[in-house]
């Protein structure tokens, strides 16, 4: 079967690497990965995969130019191969540059068609959708219209282990990311001075202790008859005997809001990280760690209303001094600020953009 892996602008050549270190080819594409698996497979990508959103099930594409197009391409499609006779199945949509612009007409012609198709294959007039969700979504992009059932249900950053955002909430994806992009390597400290409610430090130690971020949650096609459901219970063991705590190693992280400690002590615990990773309150001015050449891993507020442009900015000062004050070490920042090299005083070695939301950003490393 053919699938797609979604991703955050960016995060494409992420997602295709760690399908490639599971053994599956994978064709990077705007706005995600293709690749071609089969159910097992598709469980594991869920399971496993840190930066990508969702794992879509491609069931066919065309050319829609006309709402008859649209109509037609959809009946012509295998829905019964998919959908049982009591599926539940809402239809969601986008359009972007597409002659087909209402979103709303286009989902209600895309489950008229699933119906007419199901009506035909079922000999049944009506449907009472009782059963396990299926998820579509009827995409169209420059007049090509992708029909896709959602594997995932909930998007692959909802961890489990998150209750509460906190003021600036860093997705867990690119939490991740920011760690696979960083120049972290086994055995150096790790310590993030604006932890905020904990994401980066969580995501860091779930990479080094090889813990399947999707361990603790469960997927939409857990549920569909035509997945392998022993198959899956052997994947998900055979990643929980993965998980060596052991070797997170030495992560750390401070914040100088009380409340954001408290709760990142609260995700830790949700984590299953609690006593792994130390976090407590202190201002970066007065930050001092006693470890050799750290990395320091952070998403500092970005001055984004005039009335904190200042703050921030004299915080890049304050976050250059920091770095000064520890021999050897190194820092990487993901900020929406333009003139943050300017503030911290030095040209960035490594630069690359990234988006936090809809917020443009720029990933640096001094």
């Amino acid at each position: 079967m053919e699938f797609f892996a979604t991703a955050a602008f960016g995060l494409e050549g992420l997602v295709k690497r760690e399908l490639q270190r599971m053994g599956i080819e994978a064709k990077g594409e705007q706005g995600g990965v293709r690749f071609a698996a089969d159910p097992a497979q598709a469980f594991s990508a869920n399971l496993w995969l840190r930066t990508a959103d969702r794992v879509l099930l491609i069931v066919g594409e065309g050319p829609a130019l006309s709402f008859e197009d649209l109509f037609q391409l959809v009946l012509s499609l295998p829905w019964e191969d998919y959908l049982p006779r009591n599926a539940r199945f809402p239809v969601s949509g986008k359009c972007a540059r597409s002659q087909l612009m209402s979103v709303r007409d286009c989902q209600a012609i895309t489950k008229k068609a699933i119906v007419e198709r199901l009506k035909k294959h079922y000999k049944a007039q009506w449907f009472d959708e009782s059963g396990p969700e299926y998820p579509i979504d009827v995409s169209i992009h420059g007049d090509l219209a992708r029909l896709t059932i959602d594997t995932s249900g909930d998007a692959l950053n909802k961890r489990g282990y998150r209750t509460w955002n906190g003021e600036a909430p860093l997705r867990e994806t690119l939490a991740a990311a920011l760690v696979m992009l960083s120049p972290w390597q086994k055995g150096m400290p790790l310590h993030d001075p604006c932890c905020g409610t904990g994401t980066l430090l969580i995501e860091a130690a779930y990479i080094r202790s090889h813990r399947a971020p999707g361990l603790t949650r469960s997927f939409a096609c857990e549920k569909w008859p035509w997945f392998p459901r022993n198959e899956l219970i052997s994947i998900r063991q055979e990643a929980e005997s993965r998980f060596d705590p052991a070797a997170i190693g030495p992560i750390s992280g401070s914040d100088i809001d009380p409340e954001a400690i408290r709760l990142s002590k609260r995700h830790l615990q949700q984590a299953g990280l609690a006593g792994r990773i130390t976090v407590y309150q202190r201002d970066l001015r007065e930050l001092d760690l006693a470890c050799h050449e750290p990395l320091f891993l952070l998403n500092p507020p970005y001055g984004e209303r005039l009335s904190d442009k200042k703050a921030c900015e004299k915080l890049y000062r304050d976050l250059r001094n920091l770095r000064d004050r520890h021999a050897g070490s190194r820092m990487a920042v993901i900020t929406a600020h333009t003139g943050f090299e300017r503030c911290f005083g030095q040209r960035a070695q490594q630069k690359r953009r990234l988006y936090n939301g809809r917020l443009e950003c720029e990933f640096m490393i001094f």
